[in-house]
């Protein structure tokens, strides 16, 4: 059991209306491991995600080896939210959390506990705030927040630093790595960031519809890698200040 992926998927493939999304990919992710899917747009990295999670239909294989009783946890990269809808960030976060409607008000240790989610993803002083009044990135991170409770042995994370300022990106950067290294939690995030990628990824998949390449960072980046689907912020923030 030690020696097994915690996520194995074998020879996945997606046809959806006559056209293949994927063909027969297949990947393993270690447990307590970061593993990052890149690809250009159009490669089927977000509806990779979808079938691993059981959202889309496909045909091959997939296995979680869970070591505890799992937990599978989702962060999206967009959730369409009606900003019209009289919900804070805490009343959303308190809905699973508490028994008590929160109509009736929040219980402080569900307050408290909220409180502490939030703090880990950089957004304590938003607890007030209606979701409507949210920007994308904070939605995103209110998301990253839920998701840490209970603690998943899995997560899976589609762009989750798009729309995201630097300081933002590198407290996301922290929680994942300490959900690695202090829970076990493994990670499957998709990311155009190649400093991201270099910073975070224990391993690399290049998706273009089929497997392309896989490895470590450097394996599959290369000393100067040619993929124009990579951004790199730091040089265009470089850039800007020249």
């Amino acid at each position: 059991m030690a020696d097994l992926p915690l996520l194995e998927a074998t020879g996945v493939t997606i046809v959806r209306e006559g056209q293949t999304l994927i063909e027969q990919v297949s990947l393993s992710v270690a447990p307590a491991s970061i593993h990052v899917l890149i690809g250009p747009n159009g490669a089927g990295k977000s509806s990779l995600l979808s079938a691993l999670l059981g959202q889309t239909p496909f045909t091959g294989t997939v296995f979680c080896h869970f070591r505890r009783e799992g937990t599978v946890a989702f962060v999206p990269q967009s959730l369409p939210v009606d900003r019209t809808l009289p919900v804070t960030v805490s009343e959303l976060l308190a809905l699973t959390r508490q028994r008590l409607p929160v109509c009736l008000g929040i219980r402080p240790a569900t307050r408290a506990k909220i409180g502490a989610l939030l703090d880990r993803v950089g957004l304590s002083a938003l607890a007030d705030r209606r979701l409507g009044a949210l920007s994308g990135g904070e939605l995103r991170r209110v998301l990253l927040a839920n998701a840490l409770d209970p603690v998943p042995e899995l997560i899976l994370l589609d762009e989750p630093a798009a729309g995201l300022d630097q300081p933002s990106v590198r407290r996301l950067e922290e929680t994942l790595l300490a959900l690695r290294d202090e829970h076990g939690t493994a990670v499957l995030l998709v990311s155009h960031d190649i400093q991201q990628v270099r910073r975070l990824a224990d391993r690399v998949t290049l998706l273009d519809r089929r497997v392309q390449r896989e490895g470590s960072a450097a394996e599959v980046l290369g000393d100067r890698p040619l993929f124009p689907f990579l951004a790199d912020p730091s040089s265009a923030a470089l850039a800007e200040e020249a």
